[in-house]
């Protein structure tokens, strides 16, 4: 009779746990784009809640000593820390709003270095793809900033939930890639 290996044993379970955070990554990422407004909303609640996090964190490191001047910056950093999450989450519809013109003007920010990047690198072979990916956020910036504040309904929720899809999606294929490599 023979024993099964116990290191194959063991990949099998994680990839079957990687496949199934796989799977519940393409179910969150498909209601996040049925429901955007929804995921926004959660979204600025978690970025809430993780600022919040992150004061307490800043108040907790404040007491590992260091000198006056880091206990001072790390009491400050803290209270803009718990304000700002605070606000986020008692105002989660304004913070969905300021998150959204945010989220724009990183993705422009993001456009413009690319094709700065385009032009440093232009005879570099497939450096079109920088071209193309900055236009492309650059399109994509503008839109949600031309459209702001009503872009705050669909954008965050809409691209959180684009994200979790791919994440799972190819999250899904390696799974099953290592589940085939196991057998």
């Amino acid at each position: 009779m023979a024993t099964e290996n116990p290191g194959l044993k063991a990949t099998r379970r994680f990839t079957g746990w990687y496949i199934a955070a796989a799977v519940l990554f393409i179910v969150l990422g498909f209601f996040a784009i049925l429901e955007p407004a929804v995921a926004g909303l959660g979204v600025a609640l978690l970025v809430g809640w993780l600022l919040v996090l992150g004061g307490i964190a800043h108040f907790v490191s404040a007491f590992d000593g260091g000198g006056a001047r880091r206990v001072t910056l790390h009491v400050l950093a803290g209270i803009v820390f718990v304000l700002g999450g605070l606000y986020l989450l008692m105002q989660p519809l304004l913070a969905l709003g300021t998150l959204t013109l945010l989220l724009a003007l990183v993705i422009i920010a993001v456009g413009v270095c690319e094709i700065i990047a385009y032009f440093r690198h232009r005879s570099a072979q497939a450096s079109g793809w920088l071209l193309f990916n900055g236009i492309i956020a650059l399109l994509l910036g503008g839109m949600i900033w031309f459209h702001w504040p009503s872009s705050s309904v669909w954008a965050i929720g809409t691209l959180v939930g684009v994200n979790l899809l791919l994440t799972g999606f190819s999250r899904l294929m390696l799974g099953l890639a290592a589940r085939g490599l196991a057998a």
